[in-house]
């Protein structure tokens, strides 16, 4: 299956602030759709988290977008809204030093991220969809492109997307 993985507007947030999975409101939502539309072959199904920074985006691109809630940021849990510098040197440290498995309290873990945003590609996967698009954030692409290419948590904790980026993968469909 051919994926259009979209990251979201910027979010209107303060600088600084450890947003996940609040629901915040996106910039530029309308000038973002404009210029995506020239990349997206017309007509393919589009799913979205239902994160309103990522649904604004959706409902400007489709007529009649999915929401998936499997798309949503990793959940930082006590840590959400809260300046990360407000968070504590000792227990960044603690979540750095094993994103993949160490999750933020009440929070989940990048291994717990990447396993429910597969989950929720191999489920589009096994629709039988050819393509689509998914509108989403900067954790699940990561997740996403992580396993589709194999790569190690080291490497793909690291890629980087902009707002508004549009990155194109064949996804594998679930590993037996």
């Amino acid at each position: 299956m051919q994926v259009f993985l979209i990251r979201h507007p910027r979010p209107q947030v303060a600088p600084g602030i450890c947003y996940g999975q609040l629901d915040l409101v996106a910039e530029d939502v309308a000038a973002t759709a404009a210029a995506l539309r020239a990349q997206l072959p017309p007509g393919l199904p589009l799913i979205s988290s239902p994160l309103a920074r990522c649904r604004a985006l959706a409902e400007a691109l489709h007529p009649a977008p999915r929401f998936a809630p499997g798309l949503m940021e990793m959940n930082f849990g006590d840590w959400e809204g809260k300046r990360w510098d407000e968070i504590g040197v000792a227990a960044l440290d603690t979540w750095a030093a094993d994103l993949l498995h160490h999750a933020p309290p009440g929070g989940e873990s990048a291994a717990m991220l990447q396993a429910r945003s597969v989950a929720t590609l191999d489920a589009l996967a096994a629709e039988g969809l050819a393509a689509c698009v998914v509108v989403t954030h900067a954790g699940v692409m990561r997740a996403a492109l992580g396993h589709a290419r194999g790569l190690p948590a080291a490497e793909w904790s690291q890629l980087r997307f902009a707002y508004g980026e549009c990155v194109t993968l064949t996804w594998p469909g679930p590993r037996r």
